[in-house]
């Protein structure tokens, strides 16, 4: 038994060690705060993963009844007080998380085939196929008047390469297309006047011609196609019920189906027209009921439509009007033959409209097999091309010191007053780790990717949209289907596997005549793509770092993504000859005879 004395003693002594301990530990957690005292600038509280965050949202929504947003969020994005330095989202500190072997696997149709596959081609030569109205366009006075020096200036100035017979006049402001009041109202509360590619594509789809453009992000592509969609199936005879829609538009992702959607929403109702969209990683009940109402447009992924058409869910045999937006992109991800069994189920003398933001070999071929003397359509070079209202940086780092660099980038960002940013990635498994190590720092980040679910999906493009998570991280596959007009930053930490989804990665900004600003981290992995890369920036007059001149001089046997691509087409560029009198006079002789 220890006297009291004695026991007074020994705690009076064990309280001054622990305390001497614990104040030794402070100190060396003050050291290591010390050490990334570079890249951290303001204090953050951690935030609650993505996950939690997702489903409280989820449990909220349920409990309020319809409204979305989760009241104050004490650790989440509602409140940013804590977290918040000035007009930025402030810095953070390197993470700690170091570089492991991120794999990633990409979904493949392997010997089972895909949904679909038994899906019978209709047999249209043996029926007697109700007449189409595809030529009703009527070209406005106003655009026959104009000279042709002013028409050629027009075309050099914007770059236009054209290709094909007879192709109308572009006309040069809403009221000149030929829409509908109501159509043309909507549009100058909206816009002030047609992009250049609405311009061309609306006299030519209304004039029922096949259409292949090469659309750049951001170009008014959506409108270039949908209006002239809504006109064609006012001109056909009404639907009968379940008879299936007039018009097809199918895309790659279900993120850029429902943009796609939210833009028909706001046109189709002005005429009366229903509309659906059909995508996986939803419930099929909804899609299934808008089908057996009855629609006039669907727009989908293939993989949807085909387990809607061969349940005989709906059916083709009505659809007159085919679009095929993001062509390249459809092909990259493995769903040429998906197209193919569907395009066999629509008769065979449809208009085809076909967009991509590339011109490879791929897409020519599906444009010989599937469109008939098309108006082929380009603005901007042949070549590969970004965007020159964006400032690229390209840094060439060593792999792991890529998340440092990161942080370093972000708190830079964080003192502008606009610093919505995206970030990609090159997996999956790496978006969902450096957006976890991120969000353990304070900073407010959430990710998208194939593997989340569709509401998840839908809820971390909302909270992007509206700010309340300014930074997103993306994957390649997701990035497509981005369409947030005020991202100001790209940031590339992985760099992709080819010049062109780069190209692509950084038009996520810098939309609409603004400006923004790509960060490109370039690793010694990525040498065999320097030469490509050092082409784009040489294009847009950016700054090329020697490291990575170096890289790209060094040789080496690589395939170049410039390799696959065509020279400029035999014909067209300019218009043509004389003029006739009246009518639908051609420009830009030649045709694209021989290139598909």
């Amino acid at each position: 038994m220890l006297t009291t004395g004695f026991r007074r003693q020994f705690l009076i002594r064990f309280h001054r060690y622990c305390s001497t301990s614990l104040g030794e530990a402070k100190s060396s957690r003050q050291e290591r705060f010390e050490a990334h005292k570079e890249v951290k600038t303001t204090d953050r509280a951690p935030l609650g993963d993505q996950k939690t965050l997702y489903l409280r949202h989820q449990k909220h929504k349920m409990r309020s009844s319809g409204d979305t947003r989760f009241g104050a969020y004490n650790q989440g994005f509602g409140s940013y007080s804590n977290t918040y330095s000035g007009p930025g989202y402030g810095g953070g500190p390197a993470g700690g998380f170091g570089v492991s072997g991120y794999g990633g696997a990409s979904r493949a149709f392997g010997a089972g085939g895909f949904p679909g596959q038994g899906l019978r081609e209709v047999p249209y030569n043996t029926q007697e196929l109700a007449k189409i109205d595809k030529d009703f366009y009527t070209e406005s006075p106003a655009v026959t008047q104009r000279s042709g020096e002013e028409l050629q200036g027009w075309i050099e100035n914007n770059q236009v390469t054209l290709s094909g017979k007879n192709i109308p006049r572009p006309v040069f402001n809403f009221d000149e297309a030929g829409f509908t009041p109501e159509i043309e109202r909507s549009l100058l509360q909206n816009y002030q006047q047609p992009t250049v590619i609405q311009s061309i594509s609306w006299p030519v789809a209304m004039s029922g011609r096949d259409i292949v453009s090469i659309a750049k992000t951001g170009s008014g592509k959506t409108l270039g196609f949908l209006l002239p969609a809504i006109m064609h199936i006012l001109r056909q005879e009404r639907r009968s019920p379940r008879g299936g829609p007039g018009a097809l538009v199918m895309l790659p992702t279900r993120e850029l189906a429902q943009q796609v959607e939210e833009v028909a929403r706001v046109y189709c109702p002005l005429m009366g027209l229903d509309v659906t969209c059909l995508f996986g990683g939803a419930p099929k009940t909804s899609q299934l009921n808008d089908l057996r109402r009855g629609v006039d447009i669907v727009i989908a992924t293939p993989g949807r439509l085909l387990d809607f058409l061969e349940a005989g869910a709906t059916n083709m045999q009505r659809c007159s009007y085919l679009v095929l937006d993001e062509a390249d992109r459809m092909l990259d991800m493995g769903f040429e033959p998906q197209i193919r069994k569907i395009v066999g189920q629509i008769r065979p003398d449809r208009q085809t409209l076909m967009f991509s933001a590339t011109w490879p070999r791929e897409v020519r071929t599906l444009a010989m097999d599937f469109q008939t003397e098309p108006v082929f359509l380009n603005v901007g070079s042949l070549e590969l091309s970004a965007n020159h209202n964006i400032t690229q940086y390209v840094e060439v780092v060593q792999e792991y010191s890529k998340p440092q660099r990161l942080f370093q980038v972000l708190t830079q960002i964080a003192q502008e007053k606009e610093n919505k940013t995206l970030i990609f990635t090159q997996t999956k498994r790496k978006a969902d780790d450096l957006t976890s190590a991120m969000r353990r720092d304070g900073w407010p980040a959430l990710c998208i990717h194939g593997d989340k679910s569709q509401g998840e999906r839908d809820w971390v493009m909302s909270e992007f949209k509206t700010g309340n998570a300014p930074i997103l991280l993306a994957t390649d596959v997701a990035s497509r289907g981005l369409d947030v007009s005020d991202i100001k930053f790209v940031i590339n930490y992985d760099y992709p596997n080819n010049s062109e989804d780069y190209v692509h990665r950084i038009g996520r900004t810098g939309r609409r005549d603004n400006k923004g600003t790509a960060y490109t981290f370039f690793t010694q992995t990525d040498a065999p793509k320097a030469k490509d890369l050092i082409k784009v920036l040489e294009e847009a007059s950016q700054n090329v770092p020697d490291e990575l001149r170096e890289m790209g001089s060094g040789g080496g046997s690589f395939k170049s993504s410039f390799g696959r691509r065509p020279g400029p087409p035999s014909g067209g560029g300019g218009y043509g000859g004389g003029y006739g009198s009246g009518g639908n006079r051609g420009y830009g002789g030649g045709g694209y005879g021989g290139r598909y």
